[in-house]
């Protein structure tokens, strides 16, 4: 696998290569050349090449190629599925049932989308003039995408800016690029003209430092923590470029008293161990009203029991690994300081025949300060911190208690509670009795710390479009009465 320019693949300038592993056995899934600073150039000047003609056709145009882009799609599925599980570690389950449709879904929608930019009615908002707004693509985008939705990551970068009219250059997890590389490549047997998807395979600080940097790129997307995000916010105030910040989460899954407690209880273990945890949005601070709690504690960590850990081409597996042996040593290490503050249930790195993977099993840790590291640090892995509440202005107290902002959860059967708490939690999406779901049709992104800007949606497509306000004269006159303010010589 190499770089994707321009519409076809080409190895590196440096020539450099680097194996992309399956978490799950620690072997090799494919090499993949990796991108230099010439390669990123030479993606960002197709990008560029490919821009006047993209952005001129019609949105009835690029709808029709988007909905071919979906039709190849879905021919290559189980493809698509099978390889996305093995780079990432994914169980195959998620990525059948999920990942892909999710993405594909994600196509079909913006093909629609495409043809639905809507501005301001022409009209007379002056008597002597006529103003339209045209709605214009920005130009060529940089992105950059996490390892942990490989796929899905993509498309949420690709997709809105290409069905605005722009062009891309993407820079994958150099950990995770090859669904990229693919998606990529159906765009193409779609019919989508060579330059408008680009895809580059390097390092962050080699290709992703060249791509935020680059004169020619006028806007950066960035999916991954808060602390790049810093770095990527201040390579983008080097040339003023316009930014788009998807960051980390510490979601809170708040259970009020009069909550289905069953509910609540398979709700917190199906958000939190999504993707292994491995998900900005996982739930993974639950914040139980005292009367619950206990209950809540023993039915999470009964079900987290039950849990199958298993190879991640097994239809019967549910939970994965780790992204690598590094992460799962972080994520152990976190747990095992946890042990010193709060009560642990589960967990631990399991041997035998997982024991070549990078798998940690499903932690409960109760009774956690608010304070601790186990509660205000990212985690990002299969574990949920619990803490009890007394009141609702508490519950609500502690939900806020984050420097994060994307997503978060509340579980009552209490309307007017409802209404409080979705009004009240900081967040960019706050489920109510559920934690997880995305649909195509609505918007994805935080607040604070979490970053700004939305992917999926028609939201998204404000984030890839400039508005530019028209003015036509009406008149026809050349002295102008307004003319009287900046000079009066007689005309």
């Amino acid at each position: 696998m190499s770089q994707f320019i321009n519409g076809i693949h080409r190895e590196s300038v440096s020539g450099e290569k680097s194996d992309i592993i399956d978490p799950s056995t620690g072997s090799t899934v494919a090499t993949v050349t990796l991108a230099g600073s010439d390669d990123v150039k030479l993606a960002v000047l197709a990008a560029r090449e490919a821009f006047p003609a993209w952005s001129r056709a019609t949105p009835g145009e690029r709808s029709g190629l988007l909905t071919k882009f979906a039709t190849v799609l879905e021919g290559r599925a189980e493809e698509i599925a099978q390889l996305e599980s093995r780079q990432a570690g994914k169980p195959i389950r998620l990525t059948r049932e999920f990942d892909v449709p999710g993405t594909i879904d994600n196509v079909s929608f913006f093909a629609g989308a495409a043809r639905n930019l809507e501005g301001k009615a022409t009209g007379e908002y002056s008597p002597d003039h006529t103003s339209s707004i045209r709605r214009e693509a920005i130009g060529v985008i940089g992105s950059i995408s996490p390892w942990n939705y490989p796929l899905q990551m993509a498309a949420w970068k690709i997709l809105p800016a290409i069905a605005a009219g722009n062009t891309i250059v993407l820079k994958p997890a150099e950990i995770t690029p090859l669904t990229s590389i693919l998606f990529a490549e159906a765009a193409k047997e779609a019919g989508i003209p060579d330059g408008v998807i680009n895809i580059i395979t390097g390092r962050g600080s080699t290709a992703g430092a060249e791509l935020m940097r680059h004169p020619d790129v006028d806007m950066l997307s960035f999916t991954g923590s808060t602390a790049v995000g810093r770095l990527v916010m201040e390579a983008a105030a080097t040339t003023a470029k316009r930014l788009h910040l998807e960051l980390g989460g510490k979601a809170p899954f708040v259970v009020f008293d009069d909550a289905d407690l069953e509910a609540a209880i398979h709700g917190a273990v199906a958000g939190s161990l999504i993707n292994t945890g491995q998900d900005c949005t996982a739930a993974t601070r639950a914040i139980i009203h005292r009367s619950l709690y206990k209950d809540f504690v023993d039915g999470v960590a009964e079900l987290y029991s039950k849990v199958r850990l298993g190879p991640t081409l097994d239809p019967a597996t549910d939970l994965g690994p780790l992204i690598s042996m590094d992460h799962r040593d972080k994520v152990a290490g976190m747990v095992d300081r946890a042990h010193g503050y709060a009560r642990v249930l589960g967990g631990g790195i399991p041997g035998g025949e997982l024991a070549a993977g990078s798998y940690y099993a499903p932690t409960l840790v109760a009774d956690a300060p608010a304070d601790s590291e186990i509660v205000r640090d990212e985690v990002f892995g299969p574990v949920l911190a619990a803490m009890p509440f007394d009141d609702d202005n508490e519950a609500i107290r502690l939900a806020n208690d984050t420097p994060y902002g994307l997503a978060a959860s509340a579980w009552t059967k209490d309307i007017y509670r409802a209404l409080r708490a979705t009004s009240e939690i900081r967040s960019g999406c706050v489920w109510v009795n559920d934690h997880i779901p995305i649909i195509s049709e609505m918007p994805h992104g935080g607040m604070k710390e979490s970053g700004f800007g939305k992917d999926m949606s028609t939201y998204s497509m404000d984030e890839y479009t400039v508005v530019k306000h028209v003015m036509y004269d009406r008149t026809g006159i050349a002295a102008k009465d307004w003319h009287r303010t900046i000079f009066t010589a007689t005309q």
